[in-house]
């Protein structure tokens, strides 16, 4: 890869591995959907006036009803249940289990994609990432009913990035990515604003929180979008999906360097089950054309192997199971 490509995927490792730390700041002082809310209203700010300037909005006449389902499915909802989630576990643990996405991606595509057979590796991978799943679930949070919550919460949000794939890749495959980011992060600062009023805190958070939420919108969201597509164009598809076995590990360090979180046997090992088990699901039976989806973060948004795209152009599709990601948080 170009230095370019290097600076950049070092700097999107590290970017969507802090969005955890930022959201779990955040919740300490106001509520998930204000945390929500903010950080999709920033990062709108940005994406519409940039949608607007590449005249990207056209290819959504006519499919308003699947981009609010998109909306729902990829971002209000995902980005709500990591937030409650984190308010009840730590931001190493929502990290990890975020990174078991591919596994729900693989499973739902199992019924909902004709052209997905999982045989062979790639069912020893679901079979190895579930089971890194449970070694986090069964033995971190072994009697904390509010942690298991919390963990609930976060799987669910990956099987709303796992449906999100699929929309994506059956309606709206045509679609500019920065057309979809922009639309979906507007529609859940509309759709969520209530909330967010209603559980608004009566008094103004203090620096450190505010700044998380800022950087949350800006820098996680919005500038990691941009940098996302510009990786891709720069160094290919295949080399940036990379980015998604490398956000928990960032996220893990943080949590336990600035927050203090434990770095217990267990995460050590789910980490390396849900690694091996995600990449062993996804990987392509031969080198074909991938999808490419906006990212989901809060966390990391990967995408499988192999096709160099420019983020101005529409998204490419295959027959294989894409990631959708940062996701994300």
């Amino acid at each position: 890869m170009t230095k370019k490509a290097w600076a950049l995927f070092a700097a999107m490792s590290v970017v969507w591995g802090m969005s955890y730390l930022f959201i779990k700041i955040a919740v300490e002082e106001v509520s998930a959907p204000v945390v929500v809310v903010t950080r999709t209203a920033i990062a709108a700010a940005v994406l519409v006036p940039l949608a607007l300037h590449r005249r990207a909005f056209g290819t959504l006449r006519g499919r308003v009803r699947i981009v609010f389902l998109l909306a729902l499915t990829h971002v209000a909802g995902p980005f709500l249940l990591i937030t409650y989630g984190e308010v009840h576990i730590s931001s190493s643990l929502t990290a990890l289990l975020i990174a078991a996405q591919p596994i729900m991606i693989a499973i739902i595509a199992l019924k909902a994609d004709a052209s997905e057979r999982v045989t062979g590796l790639r069912a020893v991978g679901l079979a190895v990432g579930l089971g890194g799943v449970g070694t986090l679930v069964g033995f971190d949070l072994t009697g904390d009913r509010l942690g298991l919550l919390g963990a609930g919460m976060v799987l669910l949000a990956t099987l709303g990035y796992a449906g999100a794939t699929l929309i994506v890749k059956r309606h709206l495959s045509d679609v500019p990515p920065v057309a979809l980011a922009a639309s979906t992060m507007s529609i859940t600062t509309i759709v969520l604003m209530p909330l967010a009023v209603a559980t608004a805190p009566a008094s103004l958070p203090s620096a450190e929180v505010a700044g998380s939420l800022a950087a949350l919108g800006l820098i996680c969201t919005a500038l990691a979008f941009l940098a996302f597509y510009a990786l891709i164009a720069e160094a290919g598809a295949g080399r940036a999906a990379l980015i998604t076995y490398l956000n928990p590990v960032v996220a893990v360090l943080l949590g336990v360097l600035i927050l203090d979180e434990k770095l217990s046997a267990s995460i050590a090992g789910g980490t390396a089950l849900i690694l091996a088990g995600s990449w062993l699901a996804t990987r392509p039976r031969k080198a074909v054309r991938v999808d490419v989806l906006l990212p989901s973060d809060p966390g990391p948004g990967s995408i499988p192997a192999a096709e160099q795209v420019d983020s101005r152009r529409p998204l490419a599709t295959s027959g294989t199971s894409g990631t959708s990601g940062t996701s994300g948080a």
